[in-house]
């Protein structure tokens, strides 16, 4: 289930539609938010079926005129750390000129027999920041294969 809106009020309303925990869900998002007019926004609330549980999170994103807003609350089950159940909510601000690619990835079904205007079976969207980035490590090496010596690491950095 996805809504998406232009306003802080449709915002608030969207969050209480998704019916996760929205009172949580809204206080950790309109505290990111602060005065700042919504743009737009996007509510998206799943729930997955992992072995014998359900488990259900929602993330809330928001543009602002000058942040683009993440915030995502997963529920856990009563664990070794916790005898209740609890919630974890991340809200994460980027300022819009750190936004450095936004990809729009769509699942379409049989595409041989596409009708333009077609909705597609699936919409990804993938927005960059340069918030993690992977980096992977080899043993360097020399040319010469009797050489024992150690010289470090090669490896290269990329972005996820």
């Amino acid at each position: 289930m996805a809504k998406t809106g232009t306003t802080t009020q449709g915002l608030r309303a969207a969050i209480e539609r998704s019916g996760y925990y929205p009172a949580l869900v809204a206080e950790a998002v309109e505290a990111a938010v602060g005065g700042e007019p919504v743009v737009s926004y996007l509510v998206h609330q799943e729930t997955t079926f992992d072995s014998n549980e359900v488990r259900r999170h929602v993330t809330v994103l928001v543009l602002t005129g000058t942040r683009f807003i993440v915030s995502h609350t997963d529920e856990q089950a009563a664990d070794g750390t916790s005898p209740s159940p609890y919630a974890t909510t991340s809200t994460e601000s980027v300022k819009l000129g750190r936004i450095s690619s936004v990809v729009l990835s769509r699942v379409v079904a049989n595409p041989e027999s596409y009708t333009p205007g077609t909705l597609p079976r699936e919409v990804v969207l993938t927005i960059g920041w340069g918030a993690v980035s992977r980096l992977d490590l080899e043993p360097a090496a020399c040319g010469d294969p009797n050489c024992e010596a150690d010289h470090g690491y090669t490896g290269s950095s990329t972005a996820d």
